[in-house]
């Protein structure tokens, strides 16, 4: 699969040979579904808590005689049908950590990226450079790439704190480390901005495996 690299003027300068194993992969939807609600229920807190009739305060004397008063018989002021009780069955704290094994989260990430590939939504830049941290630089620099306006995740090979700084005050930008790519970026910017340097990790850590797995399939064919 062939990218079209840009530089930072917005103009074509060439194309780039992607992996297919990577970019141009088999989409999986309901294995992207699975990697998004887990990283979205991983991310919860579960620190939601609500009080028993044993844990609300007062309660602690019966709030009349059991016989001769006419009215029902009532142990506590506290209990769950009373205004102020406890309550029954409410959210206490728990983990929402799912689990999903290391082949199955790649795959997810090797469908969205295949995704963004097909729909034209991945921007390759030939170098991203900036001598000192100003957002009117990552705003000029979105206009030359027509992608002022979009929803843009801007993928880094490395740390680059005058680019990330240049980018951070933008609501619609996020800039990302390409070790950090994950399924709910990948599926909520509408472009993925990559440099060269990013699209070479990316297919280095997502492809070895599949690469693997190719090699065996291969080699089983032969003999």
């Amino acid at each position: 699969m062939l990218l079209p690299v840009k530089d930072m003027a917005g103009n074509q300068i060439g194309e780039l040979e992607v992996s297919d194993l990577v970019f141009g992969a088999p989409i999986n939807r309901p294995l992207m579904h699975q990697a998004l609600v887990r990283q979205l229920s991983n991310a919860r807190l579960g620190t939601h808590k609500t009080k028993t009739r044993g844990e609300v305060s007062g309660g602690g004397r019966k709030p009349w005689r059991q016989k001769g008063t006419g009215r029902a018989r009532q142990g506590s002021i506290r209990a769950p049908h009373w205004v102020g009780g406890g309550t029954v069955f409410g959210p206490r704290p728990r983990k929402y950590i799912k689990d999903m094994p290391k082949k199955m989260h790649r795959a997810a990430l090797r469908s969205a990226l295949s995704v963004k590939a097909s729909a034209g939504q991945i921007v390759v830049l030939d170098q991203l450079t900036m001598e000192q941290p100003k957002t009117k630089a990552m705003v000029a620099l979105l206009e030359a790439l027509g992608l002022n306006g979009q929803r843009v995740l801007l993928v880094l090979p490395e740390k680059d704190e005058v680019v990330q700084l240049s980018a951070r005050n933008l609501p619609e930008v996020k800039s990302l480390l390409s070790g950090y790519l994950n399924i709910r970026d990948l599926l909520g910017y509408d472009v993925l901005l990559m440099t060269r340097e990013a699209v070479a990790h990316v297919e280095e850590w997502l492809g070895a495996d599949v690469a693997g797995q190719s090699t065996a399939a291969v080699a089983e064919a032969e003999e």
